[in-house]
């Protein structure tokens, strides 16, 4: 069938040879193609399935870690396995420039985002909900005794971050810039409980949403004087509505 398509398209679609085969930059031009022409294959098989009243197929859903209270994306997945059992949901767990990547590419049906930066050419964004930012630090840090910070009086403190295409990442990044503050990041993470443990244990303060209050941590949380910058969160999908019957 691959020589039967590199004849079609008189190109070399693999470099093969005896140990491993790779894509040719034809090749790696057709793969996103490819990938959007199979998942439009896929939707039109469950435009049918939806006629007659069944939703079949699978749906694959991108989510960050954190996730705004008014957006609870574990109950909303029980409630439509519940209903539709006859799809097959997979769940991958990325940041925001990740997410984004697979949406475009049809690796994703849809994905919870953070609506920071550029959005790739023929993305839909739906707003799902937003939680304030707060300020994080160790019971013993100079600024713990306080009930509100202005954003300057983070300056020349370590942070500890989240990783760089983390849609907070950016927004943290954005924030910060705006508001003239140089900072240095100590440690960079992938979890919000390790993220915690770091800064309980005095290594660094960080800028985390409300949300992450309801994690058990001994960390002292600290306001934000108003304009309080908030963090945003969306789904997105290619079109909207979304091209799949179970998106």
């Amino acid at each position: 069938s691959i020589r039967a398509l590199e004849r079609e398209l008189d190109a070399a679609l693999f470099v093969r040879s005896t140990r491993r085969v790779e894509l040719t930059p034809a090749g790696r031009a057709l793969l996103p193609e490819a990938r959007r022409t199979l998942a439009a294959a896929r939707s039109a098989t469950e435009a049918v399935a939806a006629v007659q009243g069944l939703l079949r197929g699978s749906l694959a859903i991108g989510t960050m870690q954190i996730l705004p209270p008014t957006v609870d994306l574990v109950a909303v997945l029980g409630r439509f396995h519940a209903r539709h059992p006859g799809v097959e949901l997979r769940l991958h767990q990325a940041g925001t420039g990740t997410l984004l990547e697979g949406v475009a590419a049809g690796a994703l049906d849809l994905a919870m985002v953070a609506p920071v930066g550029p959005v790739p050419q023929g993305i839909s964004m739906r707003p799902l909900g937003s939680d304030q930012l707060l300020v994080a630090c160790a019971p013993g840090h100079r600024l713990a005794g306080r009930d509100q910070v202005d954003l300057p009086d983070l300056a020349g403190e370590p942070f500890i971050d989240f990783q760089r295409d983390w849609g907070l990442r950016m927004l943290i990044d954005q924030q910060l810039a705006a508001a003239g503050v140089d900072r240095a990041t100590a440690l960079e993470v992938n979890d919000i409980p390790t993220l915690l443990e770091l800064v309980a244990h005095g290594l660094g303060i960080a800028l985390v949403p409300e949300v992450v209050t309801r994690h058990p941590a001994a960390v002292r949380y600290l306001r934000l004087r108003p304009p309080v910058p908030t963090f945003e969160v969306a789904v997105a999908t290619v079109g909207d509505p979304p091209a799949s019957q179970a998106a």
